[in-house]
């Protein structure tokens, strides 16, 4: 059996606080997930605001492989001829082959906030799917709040469903409109529906009670075909179903086809690619797809899933685009080491003293505060200390940090550094919008003749956590920097109770792991 997937990112997802996507942002967005092969891709509530009436005219240019993009809007307005509803002749005028239109299927909703009769909103979503079908486009039909209703009236919920499969609907799509079903309430009613309605049946649900997901899953083993939701599960309130947990669970677990083998492995790529495009940091432990999702932190653990890595992982990382990893801390052990050096591109299975060293060098500076699981970068150095292969690609004599705050209110930050790269003093002065900025601005000025690679390197975030607040001013500060230099990403980290020397420590080390790596074409200059 085939899965129908539906993307609702576009519209249900930017209802979710504080994200908001622009038209050139959802055009990129559609594209990458019609590489994710989602079948229908909602874009937005035509005549509803400028921005999704300008996306639905830059869509009828793109040229998709296999998605269909859809508008969504609502049934008629009541007492009012389908031909002369102006919501209704908006959907037709995107020119989209797909529309979905939503209609009340809970009684209270009907009488309540669209005050008028039961029998006149059976017509209403009659009419619509109807009018949009004889158009000659695919229609949806959204039951909205379809489960919280069919508890209280599952006489009119299902009156509601019919009239809209009778009138031609392409799926009958249940929406949990209040996130508040639990999974086995979902199955029990999905699966009657699925045998009283004569179309497809879909689901719709939202994750306030934390079970959108599972609601999603559960009606698809009941026999619905049709699945929305949105990526990194973005929504209104707490979210919708979230797609990036869907897809794997359907392809890999319940064996539905929905995506290829070949689009399931770009899950991980396109789920950050959305997080980053919508402003909104990837969430590191989201399933199937964030960088911890298959991280191994425990020795003994760590170890063993190296061996045997299909006893400790529920799915192999690869299936899905992402990868295991091992993450080293004061709970890490010998193997644990080894492996994580592995994966950095230093191999010390067989230098036992340095791994033991490097493991006590760990220990205490993560109970002094340090910590290693989100700075390889800082790892990799201290294990080249260890090894004695570290070589300083400059010598520091000293630094000055002056903040000053001008007459037209601006703050500018100015910084001085005096160093040494290959016997020869500079000293090297630079303005920045803060402290770090400042030296890091200084510090490619005076070393960047040196090495070329240095232009490719960018500090992309910048985190400080203060770890003894009960110290107040003199508390133990963390820094942590995250660096690209467009192929790939580290992280670095530096401790002091002073806030600039913790931030000087952090982006030497960045620097240094990225100069140590340089992107081909960019080596560092003789």
């Amino acid at each position: 059996m085939d899965i129908t997937l539906y993307d609702t990112t576009l519209r249900d997802g930017t209802q979710r606080e504080g994200l908001s996507l622009s038209v050139e942002d959802k055009v990129r967005i559609c594209q990458r997930l019609d590489d994710l092969g989602i079948r229908y891709i909602e874009g937005g509530f035509p005549g509803s605001n400028p921005k999704d009436t300008e996306f639905f005219e830059r869509a009828r240019g793109l040229e998709l492989a296999q998605a269909t993009i859809t508008a969504f809007g609502s049934t008629r307005r009541k007492e009012t001829a389908p031909e002369d509803d102006d919501g209704l002749r908006a959907l037709l005028d995107t020119g989209c082959e797909a529309l979905c239109v939503f209609g009340k299927s809970w009684d209270v909703h009907v009488t309540e906030t669209l005050r008028t009769t039961l029998e006149e909103n059976v017509s209403m979503v009659f009419d619509s799917v109807k009018y949009l079908k004889d158009a000659g486009r695919t229609v949806f039909f959204d039951a909205e709040h379809f489960f919280d209703g069919y508890v209280r009236n599952h006489w009119y919920a299902t009156e509601v469903c019919t009239a809209a499969a009778e009138a031609g609907a392409d799926a009958i799509v249940l929406c949990d409109t209040n996130g508040g079903t639990l999974p086995q309430d979902v199955a029990r009613i999905v699966r009657v529906m699925v045998n009283e309605i004569p179309a497809p049946i879909g689901i719709h649900a939202h994750d306030d009670a934390g079970c959108g997901v599972a609601d999603s899953l559960v009606a698809v083993d009941a026999g619905a075909t049709h699945v929305q939701g949105t990526m990194n599960g973005y929504g209104e309130r707490t979210g919708n179903a979230d797609l990036v947990q869907i897809i794997p669970a359907l392809k890999l677990k319940m064996g539905k086809d929905c995506v290829t083998d070949e689009q399931l492995r770009l899950l991980t790529e396109v789920s950050h690619f959305v997080a980053e495009t919508a402003n909104i940091a990837p969430d590191q432990h989201r399933p199937y797809v964030g960088t911890s999702a298959f991280a191994h932190k425990g020795g003994v653990h760590a170890s063993a899933a190296a061996r045997l890595p299909e006893a400790y992982e529920h799915v192999d990382p690869g299936l899905v685009g992402n990868l295991a990893r091992v993450v080293v801390s004061e709970l890490a052990g010998r193997a644990s080491l080894v492996m994580k050096a592995k994966e950095l591109g230093v191999d010390v299975e067989t230098e036992h003293e340095v791994v033991e060293r490097t493991l006590e060098a760990i220990k205490e500076k993560e109970h002094a505060g340090y910590t290693f699981e989100a700075a390889d970068g800082s790892l990799e150095i201290l294990l080249a200390k260890t090894r004695g292969a570290y070589v300083p690609f400059f010598d520091l004599e000293s630094f000055r940090v002056i903040m000053e705050k001008r007459e037209d209110g601006r703050v500018m930050t100015e910084a001085t550094i005096k160093l040494r790269v290959e016997g020869h003093r500079f000293i090297a002065t630079a303005e920045g919008n803060g402290p770090v900025n400042a030296l890091d601005k200084a510090l490619r000025i005076a070393i960047g003749r040196f090495y070329p690679a240095l232009a490719e390197i960018e500090l992309t975030d910048f985190k400080v956590r203060v770890l003894d607040e009960k110290k107040g001013t003199g508390a133990v500060t963390r820094v942590l920097i995250e660096s690209t230099d467009g192929v790939r990403g580290w992280g670095t980290v530096g401790l002091s109770e002073n806030i600039i020397e913790a931030s000087w420590e952090a982006l030497v080390d960045s620097i240094e792991f990225g100069l140590s790596h340089p992107v081909e074409g960019t080596g560092e200059a003789s």
